[in-house]
C-alpha cells in the first residue's frame, strides 16, 4: 500500500554494489584500469571450433554411393566425416576472406534510351493486348454448353456387340421323344 500523502512507487529497487551492468567479456578481465594502462594487453587465443556433423550432406553422399540399407548407411557414416560449415565466420574477431564484400549488389541501371523512346509503355501495352485476347478466349469457352454423358453418347455411340452363335447345350431347345419328326410321320 502507498504511504499516506505520497504517490505510489512503481519502480524496482536497484541491485547491490557487486552487480555488473552489461555483458561480461572473458577476453578483457582487467576492466577499465587495464584498458587504460596497457592497450591490447590481453591477446585472444585462437580456438579451434569443432562443428557438428552434417547428417543431411552425409545422407545425400551415401545415397550417391549406392547405400540402401541401414547397415550400409551406418558404415558410411563411420568412415566418412562431413562437418557443417561455420556460418559465423565473422563473429568474435574473425577476419573476412579476401575479396568478400558485404551488402546486396546494386540494381542494374535503367537504359536511358528506352525511357526516352517509351519502350516500357509499348511492352506494357503488348502485355495488355495479349491479356485481353486470353480473357476473350476464356469467356468464349465459358459460353459453350458443357457436354454431359447423354450428349456424349449421342455423338459417340457405343460399338454394337457382335452376337455369338454358340450357346450352351442346356439352353438349347431339346425335342421331346414322343413328338415324331415330320419324316417319321409318313
Amino acid at each position: 500500500q502507498p504511504e499516506l500523502g505520497k504517490p505510489m512507487r512503481n519502480c524496482y529497487s536497484l541491485p547491490g554494489p557487486d552487480f555488473t551492468y552489461g555483458i561480461y567479456m572473458h577476453k578483457r578481465d582487467g576492466g577499465v584500469p587495464e584498458a587504460i594502462g596497457h592497450w591490447d594487453s590481453v591477446k585472444a587465443k585462437p580456438r579451434k571450433r569443432v562443428m557438428p556433423r552434417d547428417f543431411v550432406a552425409m545422407g545425400r553422399a551415401a545415397v550417391d554411393e549406392g547405400c540402401s540399407t541401414a547397415r550400409e548407411f551406418a558404415l558410411y557414416y563411420k568412415y566418412t566425416d562431413i562437418r557443417c560449415k561455420d556460418k559465423g565466420i565473422l563473429r568474435y574477431g574473425g577476419k573476412a576472406p579476401p575479396g568478400m564484400t558485404f551488402g546486396r549488389p546494386p540494381r542494374p541501371s535503367t537504359p536511358f534510351f528506352d525511357l526516352i523512346q517509351h519502350r516500357y509503355k509499348e511492352l506494357w501495352m503488348e502485355e495488355q493486348r495479349a491479356r485481353t485476347v486470353v480473357q476473350h478466349m476464356v469467356k468464349k469457352k465459358i459460353g459453350e454448353v458443357r457436354e454431359n454423358r447423354t450428349t456424349f453418347l449421342r455423338t459417340h455411340p457405343l460399338p454394337v456387340k457382335e452376337e455369338s452363335f454358340w450357346h450352351p447345350r442346356r439352353f438349347e431347345k431339346v425335342r421331346a421323344p414322343h413328338n415324331p419328326s415330320p419324316d417319321q410321320r409318313q
